[in-house]
């Protein structure tokens, strides 16, 4: 038997798009459409955490920032995945903040509905938790790629990462941004990028970068990226 069409904006989104058609459908009326601004904060850290956030085409930074205000990027949610994680693992606060890195749409979900859903052990719930991993997996991966690798190399797998869930070769990213997400000086951003754009790889001009050779970012990259895209894809 054929199955229903699915919603067009909800198969934005991986792991929504992944479920089962009947799942699919029940949960429909649970999701809400929002769109986000670059820059915009979905949550603070130590903050009450009121939704989960399944972004379609919007990037969301999970940034973590010390009591001296020096920050670092552990992770990316996307099409991919969700943000507000902690919701579903028996928190209603975490410890990271989340910033839209790429401007977009998103799918949202109240915190007391998702807990209802993964109180089951339906599919929903299967997917939530193949996708903690995925996403453990990426910042334990950052962790040291900020620690161990040079920032151009750094660079190159926030570049890929996140074209991997945007469909413009286009990305509005500020020096700003960019040091929270590398934990880096701007200034050392700056040289890296500017390195990569004198290897004819991207385009830098202030608050956008181009994605001008794919193939010669992934040949630059670290280890790093190809061990979190396997990890996605599986």
């Amino acid at each position: 038997m054929p199955q229903s069409p699915r919603h067009p904006g909800l198969s934005e989104n991986f792991l929504l798009g992944a479920l089962p058609v009947a799942e699919y459908q029940r949960l429909l009326p649970k999701l809400q459409r929002i769109n986000f601004s670059l820059g915009q904060v979905l949550y603070d850290s130590g903050a009450q955490l009121d939704y989960i956030y399944f972004p379609t085409t919007a990037v969301v930074s999970l940034i973590y920032t010390t009591e001296d205000g020096s920050t670092a990027g552990i992770g990316l949610a996307g099409k991919d995945g969700a943000a507000g994680i902690a919701l579903f693992l028996g928190a209603d606060t975490t410890p990271d903040q989340a910033v839209v890195q790429v401007a977009g749409g998103a799918f949202r979900m109240k915190a007391s509905v998702l807990q209802e859903e993964f109180a089951g052990s339906g599919p929903f719930r299967c997917l939530l938790l193949r996708y903690t991993q995925s996403l453990i997996t990426q910042i334990s991966h950052t962790a040291v790629c900020n620690r161990l690798h040079p920032v151009e190399k750094s660079l190159c797998r926030w570049l890929l990462l996140t074209h991997d869930r945007v469909t413009s070769d286009e990305l509005p990213m500020t020096q700003e941004l960019l040091s929270h997400m590398l934990g880096s000086r701007r200034e050392s951003v700056t040289v890296a990028a500017g390195r990569l754009q004198d290897a004819g790889l991207i385009r830098y001009v202030r608050g956008r970068i181009t994605i001008l050779d794919r193939n010669g970012l992934e040949a630059t990259v670290c280890e790093c990226y190809r061990s979190l895209k396997e990890e996605t894809d599986r």
